[in-house]
């Protein structure tokens, strides 16, 4: 209903916008282009950041991107799991047999990972998100699957998204080793004031309505309540904009988005 009252094609602040369609944030731009660094050069990367700062949509305007001829792109969301379940969550993504011994796994996706690289020329790169929840196990086998002719060689490429508390328990000392072979890593600052105001404004005109729906202010208040987070940015802009027409609002003030506000702190 808010769509249509305030003269839009489609809700702009939805989470399934096109990655043709993104407002890149300079974080975003700061970890796009490390991850054009890492497709070229194999090795693993880190990168954290705040819920909803835009990470994983970040890498999602990087995957679309990917010429699946020469770059294969795979991305793991479950990490709550032991190290025999990785394994087989990984062989599966890979198309490989999942086996009862994680040993045998083992080497069937190091084999894997060098049949590719060296046979067919593809650089692989595998993307697990909300790596804080991973086990230590398993980051300690991370150092031994990336271990290639003897740690000479990088066959494939790995992504650790997670949430700025991963920071901390890399630095642990049990770690180090996957530390030294982290060659990019990027920690999210979170959307500023003046990025909010344009990311506002761009959205609006994506959806074929007038910035002047919303004055500044009210774009700024949305700012102020979001923490950085884009998805809470998002949430906000989309309450106010349904609360801003049940109320007959020509224009959203700083009063539409705190009550919005409010509504979102109760759910």
């Amino acid at each position: 209903m808010s769509i249509n009252y305030y003269g839009m094609s489609f809700n702009p602040f939805d989470k399934d916008i096109a990655t043709k369609d993104a407002f890149l944030t300079e974080d975003m731009k700061e970890m796009n282009g490390r991850l054009d660094y890492l497709k070229n050069n194999p090795g693993i990367g880190v990168f954290t950041a705040g819920a909803g700062q835009g990470k994983t949509f970040s890498l999602r305007c990087f995957s679309s991107k990917l010429n699946p001829n020469i770059t294969k792109f795979t991305y793991i969301c479950l990490s709550t799991i032991t190290t025999t379940e990785f394994y087989r969550q990984l062989c599966s993504c890979l198309g490989l047999e999942v086996q009862y011994k994680k040993s045998v796994m083992f080497k069937s996706i190091q084999e894997y990972f060098e049949n590719i690289s060296m046979s067919k020329k593809i650089h692989h790169i595998v993307c697990l998100d909300e790596a804080q929840y991973l086990n230590s196990d398993i980051l300690r086998d991370f150092k031994m699957l990336t271990n290639f002719s003897m740690d000479s060689k990088s066959r494939f490429s790995l992504i650790l998204l997670g949430q700025p508390v991963f920071n901390n328990i890399l630095m642990r000392q049990p770690h180090e080793a996957l530390r030294q072979r982290i060659i990019i890593s990027y920690n999210f600052e979170g959307i500023q004031e003046k990025e909010a105001v344009e990311y506002i404004k761009n959205r609006f005109i994506l959806a074929g309505a007038s910035p002047s729906i919303m004055n500044e202010n009210a774009m700024l208040s949305a700012y102020s309540s979001s923490g950085g987070s884009i998805r809470k940015l998002n949430l906000i802009l989309t309450k106010a904009l349904m609360i801003g027409t049940q109320h007959n609002k020509q224009t959203i003030d700083t009063d539409i988005i705190l009550a919005a506000v409010n509504e979102i702190e109760l759910i």
